[in-house]
């Protein structure tokens, strides 16, 4: 996709001090942003007219218009460059979308690009002060390792939502590569019209899991979202009880990220 503006730019110790603050800036207005969400603009939104699916989409486009302007904040302050490669086939009813996890902000880009969708997010950050407002009101699955949620997260597609999951329950480790649980590939034999992998490299790596935000690489970080081809799940249960079929599309996803990952 085109980027809006060209980002800030400067120069040797003034260029990785500016980056540094900048992404402290980012954190807090990310901070900020949750509470504004929470505690003013979905309070606001549920006060007009409408049922619980047009309050739900409204709290979803709100949060996705939010993401969207922190994606462009992180962008022009400098901290980041980024490209998003097919977003627009993202956000069909029903769609699946399976991503690897490397860095803290990849759920940021993607919900930041699909007005509404549902996502499968941790328990934490259901009792987070700064979040927990937003995913209640956007009705997310909560990840809370009970046997309920896949079947929950496969209602979800089934009624037509689009439904973004991390395979990997976590971000992945820097220069591992990535490793899939079984759980996304059951959701999506159960309830997916469609799958859409998107494969999303961050170079030089950062807001891993072993790093803090503030250890900031000495060159400007590049996000990349490139959208691959959709895979038909009938495709793996035609021949095949579910548990087989899932094990066929973990190991067919696990092998296909690997691949485009690696190239």
């Amino acid at each position: 996709m085109d980027l809006a503006a060209n980002p800030v730019r400067r120069s040797g110790v003034g260029n990785y001090l500016w980056r540094l603050l900048a992404t402290g800036m980012s954190f807090a207005l990310f901070g900020l942003g949750g509470l504004v969400l929470r505690l003013i603009v979905l309070p606001l939104l549920g006060l007009l007219p409408g049922d619980a699916l047009v309050r739900r989409r409204r709290a979803r486009a709100a949060i996705s218009k939010a993401f969207y302007l922190h994606v462009q904040f992180m962008y022009r302050s400098g901290v980041l460059i980024y490209d998003f490669e097919g977003a627009e086939r993202l956000g069909r009813p029903g769609q699946m979308i399976i991503a690897n996890h490397p860095s803290l902000i990849d759920v940021v880009f993607l919900i930041a690009h699909i007005r509404d969708a549902n996502c499968i997010v941790k328990q934490s950050l259901w009792r987070n002060p700064f979040t927990r407002g937003p995913v209640r009101r956007a009705e997310y699955v909560s990840n809370n390792g009970s046997p309920d949620m896949l079947e929950q997260a496969a209602d979800a597609l089934r009624e037509g939502q689009t439904l973004i999951v991390f395979p990997e329950g976590t971000r992945t480790k820097p220069g591992m590569p990535p490793v899939f649980h079984r759980g996304a590939a059951a959701i999506a034999l159960r309830g997916a019209r469609v799958i859409t992998p998107v494969f999303i490299a961050v170079k030089p790596t950062t807001l891993t899991k072993a790093e803090p935000w503030y250890r900031i690489p000495a060159r400007r970080v590049r996000v990349t979202l490139r959208v691959g081809q959709d895979i038909a799940p009938e495709s793996f249960t035609a021949d095949a009880p579910q548990p087989i079929a899932s094990r066929r599309l973990n190991e067919h996803l696990h092998r296909l990220f690997l691949k485009e990952l690696s190239a």
